[in-house]
């Protein structure tokens, strides 16, 4: 019998420890996929656009997962091979701490968390298993890691004058997906700015300490301590984020803003009727800032995933406050499937082209625009001689910064 018991422990670790080497990577495959739909086949024409392009991308979500960005991969969406195969300039790189079990974009508590036992399985440092704090610094620290082994082909982005370092390496760019992370202290802030941190979203898929999430219970807006989070990332040069907040919230935001509002990742009501997606007076509400709008390529975003539904949403975001307030969101690896990965960036120039969008309105939608926006949002609001939005004094004397 003891023999027995040892056998049956013994064959228990072997499958324990098969699980933590392949589980991990199984999840992730299973997750973020290419559909295998048709798509256009790239013309001359077409190619030779794309790799005249500064592309910037302002959200995927590579970070959560066990694999290196610097690592060639068959799965996922992106690394650094095949960013330089996309001719991406800029990647905005955001960092998941929680999700709720049995996530949905209707209702969700923050009662549970599916990302807890993603650490532990994938091994990640034991500070990170039970601290939404340690798990975003952490993340940092991957993105940090991958520029520093990268032998200079990427470059980290934190202040207006490295973007002119775009034209030699692909810049990346540390965000949040949700503020969860503060665990209810401001200081933390302060944490994450000095981890590089320069964009940030106040929530994810559910209500928390700073506001309603469109997919949370309440779905409320700004709470005090939101509204003093805003003003610090502000006063410090972090750009907000309004993907995922409720409507409350997003009304909110726009109203107190004094910088270019992003939505970094999603879609528009009048192409795809899914209630993440924003409203043609929040589309106006955003344009009202100076800032953009980033359209994503999975089927929550765009009710499909042929990137000539991309090209009708940012007909309509054009026709409706301007070309000049249009981006590109994709939500790589942020467990979606699209029809092509950051190699395959491309189409959305096709898709583009074929709908008779001009040279210049390309080069704005697939860069130019975020490049704008990022420089100016990364620009201390202190520091800053005029506010975003004209007629509107800075007041950061009332809210002075947090990053000291």
């Amino acid at each position: 019998m003891r023999k027995f018991l040892l056998a049956l422990l013994g064959i228990g670790g072997i499958a324990l420890a098969a699980f933590l080497i392949f589980g991990p990577a199984w999840f992730d495959k299973q997750t973020n996929m290419i559909d295998g739909k048709p798509l256009p086949e790239i013309s001359a024409e077409a190619q030779k656009l794309h790799d005249s392009l500064m592309i910037v991308d302002l959200h995927g979500d590579t970070l959560l997962w066990k694999r290196k960005i610097t690592d060639s991969n068959d799965y996922g969406h992106i690394d650094l091979d095949r960013m330089e195969a996309g001719n991406v300039g800029l990647q905005i790189f955001s960092s998941v701490t929680k999700t709720p079990k049995g996530q949905n974009y209707d209702s969700n508590s923050a009662d549970t968390d599916n990302i807890t036992l993603l650490a532990i399985t994938q091994l990640q440092p034991m500070r990170t298993w039970f601290s939404l704090l340690e798990r975003q610094l952490y993340h940092a620290e991957k993105l940090d890691k991958a520029v520093a082994v990268s032998g200079g082909r990427l470059v980290s982005i934190s202040k207006p004058e490295h973007l002119a370092r775009l034209d030699k390496s692909i810049g990346v760019l540390f965000s949040a997906e949700g503020l969860q992370t503060l665990e209810g202290d401001r200081a933390n802030l302060k944490k994450l700015y000095a981890s590089g941190m320069r964009m940030a979203g106040m929530v994810h898929f559910f209500d928390n300490e700073l506001a309603g999430s469109m997919h949370g219970i309440e779905k409320g807006g700004l709470t005090d301590f939101g509204r003093t989070i805003i003003r610090d990332m502000e006063d410090m040069g972090m750009i907000v984020d309004i993907a995922h907040s409720s409507h409350a919230t997003v009304a909110d935001i726009l109203k107190m803003a004094k910088r270019p509002v992003v939505s970094s990742h999603g879609g528009v009501q009048a192409v795809c009727g899914v209630n993440r997606n924003l409203t043609d007076a929040e589309i106006k509400g955003v344009a009202a800032t100076g800032g953009i709008i980033g359209l994503g390529y999975w089927d929550g975003a765009m009710c499909n995933t042929d990137p000539a539904t991309v090209a009708r949403a940012v007909k309509h975001v054009r026709d409706l406050v301007g070309i000049e307030h249009v981006a590109l969101g994709s939500d790589f690896d942020g467990a979606v499937t699209t029809r092509f990965d950051t190699s395959g960036i491309v189409q959305i120039t096709q898709a583009l082209m074929d709908a008779g969008f001009t040279e210049a309105e390309i080069r704005a939608v697939m860069g130019l625009n975020a490049l704008r926006v990022i420089k100016a949002g990364l620009v201390p609001l202190s520091a800053s001689v005029t506010p975003a939005k004209a007629g509107v004094k800075s007041d950061s004397d009332a809210h002075p910064s947090v990053a000291g």
